[in-house]
């Protein structure tokens, strides 16, 4: 019995040992480089984010402006780029004429001087807009940009016209696979290289007709993620990487990562195989909405060299904490 015993210790510790040796980052290869930053709505006017909810105008509960950048514009994203981003993300609607509107908001009520929702109409309408109209951060007394954003509403084509060579990430705000479908022809009529520098990410529906119509192009939606990320904690310890994580953006909250198997440079390392790619978000504690890495003391959690993507909403600090 003592011998049996022994035997399965042994077995025990090898196998142990075996798990300790395919998930360890210590002996994993490390890329190297700098982080990949990812400006979320490029440089914004930053808000307060407690009790947020779907249809809070976030424009009304704008923080004292330290700039004059609008979200989703030409100007920001060029600014972005400028102080460091590597990848710009963006919001994007379908109109009524065929094209994209790239605008955060279902409705156009709470940042615009217009009514309605923003994909019941053209984009010849929404071009008149001004997106500057409804920030303020005095409950309404004040409204600093108001009159400054007239015209500023890109559509999609105007983005990749003017940026033909950066990498963006498209957020999809509906639940309807038809947009996925615009979104995916749209994708399809670009040149192979162009399509490589685009992701998409957003409702279920419509970025599963796009993993479908345009399938090089990598997606994840919030239940992808979700798959993902629990079916690698349950059995990414064999270095099995699930089809949920396969040529997709695996966004992953700072809190959860040290969870993670082969955290951080044998999990980066899987996910670079599995054709994907991993950007750190802010900690996720429940309900809809997570934040970015924004400021130094979320930076510091990151391990040190960490070469992935960091999702952020302040392009400026955390291209200067990287050294850019």
């Amino acid at each position: 019995m003592g011998r049996k015993l022994k035997y399965a210790a042994a077995a025990i510790v090898a196998v142990t040992a075996g798990i300790y040796l395919n998930n360890s980052s210590l002996l994993a290869t490390r890329a190297g480089g700098k982080p990949v930053l990812l400006a979320h709505r490029g440089i914004a006017q930053r808000f307060d984010e407690r009790d947020l909810r779907n249809d809070t105008c976030t424009a009304a509960r704008m923080q004292p402006p330290t700039h004059d950048y609008l979200e989703n514009t030409i100007r920001s994203m060029q600014a972005s780029f400028d102080r460091g981003a590597d990848i710009v993300e963006f919001d994007v609607h379908p109109t009524t004429d065929g094209e994209f509107a790239v605008f955060h908001d279902w409705t156009v009520d709470c940042r615009t001087d217009g009514q309605g929702v923003t994909r019941e109409q053209p984009m010849a309408r929404l071009k008149m807009l001004d997106i500057g109209y409804g920030y303020t951060a005095d409950g309404g007394k004040t409204f600093p940009f108001r009159g400054k954003g007239i015209g500023l509403m890109p559509s999609l084509d105007e983005v990749l016209t003017t940026f033909p060579d950066r990498r963006f990430l498209i957020n999809v705000k509906s639940r309807d696979p038809s947009e996925g479908e615009k979104l995916a022809a749209a994708l399809n009529r670009l040149p192979t290289e162009r399509r490589k520098l685009i992701m998409v990410y957003g409702g279920d529906d419509p970025v599963e007709a796009i993993r479908r119509l345009a399938p090089g192009t990598r997606t994840i939606s919030r239940a992808a993620i979700k798959n993902c990320l629990v079916r690698y904690l349950g059995y990414g310890w064999t270095g099995i990487v699930p089809d949920a994580c396969r040529n997709a953006i695996v966004l992953v909250p700072i809190n959860y990562a040290p969870w993670l198997w082969g955290w951080p440079d044998r999990f980066l390392n899987r996910m670079a195989a599995a054709n994907s790619v991993v950007f750190v978000l802010g900690p996720y504690q429940g309900g809809e909405f997570s934040t970015g890495v924004d400021d130094a003391e979320l930076f510091r959690r990151l391990p040190e060299n960490y070469s992935g993507g960091i999702w952020t909403n302040e392009i400026e600090t955390i291209a200067r904490l990287t050294g850019r």
